[in-house]
């Protein structure tokens, strides 16, 4: 483990937290500044579009590609931020890497954020991106779902709403850090000392996104109730440091109780969402390379080309 590399890591975001009774603006806007000083792979070239989102408007979206990336190929990416906070800017540099590791063009999704569009807007969007990517010609065998934090929540949600909807199923999954255990069940929630979430912040996520309902829901996470059975191979990957880390390793378990193609990594030592600081922690990069050869591992385009 590169433990200078993150301990000046740590030290840097001890000295900017997030501010105290901030506003969802002020978050965002503080979100989008802590990570947005991370330089991106270079020679990227980003498309910017707009896409339908899951209310009869649309949303942005970025196009990451590499010149190497076969373009029949696919990953839609989902952001963190517990549905309040995270944007296109907050993981443009984490998409510019993973798109050099996976050999396909990466789509970030700035899908809407509560609490002006509470759950299961998110949801909805999420899903409309993957819509949108079969309309475009995408083969299903050939779009990997991918995201972190909320955006791993998202991307497991997608394939299980797919799947009910009778939709055919992208390649393959992979959730960073997932934020799944929305009702705080789990052990490492109440045992880990995690350096980015604290119960508070997990408590207000919940208050913001999921106001006075259910967090149990499928509608919001696919941890708890839904039918997991059937789902294309899961890769999940958590920080041993993590409030969350029993959220991936119980999916995992579950997963594979259902039948289905899945691997949990605990990286020991990493925090949450450590991915965020490609390039200047060594463990970022090696998980986004893993990810990217699980992806490129499980995507096949013979079935249709993107137009």
């Amino acid at each position: 483990m590169s433990a200078q590399q993150l301990e000046a890591i740590l030290q840097m975001a001890a000295q900017n937290p997030p501010p105290t009774q901030a506003t969802p603006a002020q978050l965002r806007a503080w979100f989008d500044a802590s990570n947005s000083q991370m330089p991106l792979a270079q020679g990227l070239p980003i498309q910017t579009l707009r896409i339908p989102n899951g209310a009869g408007g649309t949303m942005a979206a970025e196009l990451l590609s590499t010149l190497q990336a076969n373009p029949r190929k696919l990953v839609i990416y989902y952001h963190a931020g517990g549905f309040v906070f995270g944007s296109l800017t907050s993981h443009r540099a984490l998409c510019s890497y993973l798109a050099q590791f996976c050999g396909a063009q990466v789509l970030n999704v700035d899908y809407r954020l509560a609490p002006e569009h509470p759950a299961p807007a998110a949801h909805d969007d999420a899903l409309a991106a993957y819509q949108w990517a079969l309309d475009q010609g995408y083969a299903a065998s050939a779009i990997a779902l991918m995201g972190d934090s909320a955006g791993g929540n998202l991307a497991l949600s997608t394939a299980v709403h797919a799947r009910n909807l009778g939709l055919p199923l992208p390649a393959a999954i992979v959730a960073l850090s997932p934020a799944l255990d929305l009702a705080s069940e789990g052990a490492s929630h109440h045992t880990v000392d995690d350096p980015f979430i604290t119960r508070e912040l997990m408590g207000f996520f919940n208050a913001m996104y999921v106001p006075g309902g259910d967090v149990r829901s499928p509608t919001v996470t696919p941890f708890y109730r839904a039918d997991l059975q059937g789902l294309p191979p899961v890769q999940l990957q958590v920080g041993g440091r993590e409030r969350l880390r029993d959220d991936a390793v119980t999916m995992a378990a579950r997963l594979k109780a259902a039948g289905v193609d899945a691997d949990c990594t605990v990286w020991d030592g990493m925090v949450h969402c450590w991915q965020l600081f490609a390039p200047v922690l060594d463990e970022a990069l090696a998980s986004l390379e893993q990810a990217g050869r699980f992806i490129a591992a499980h995507q096949r385009t013979a079935v249709a080309a993107a137009a």
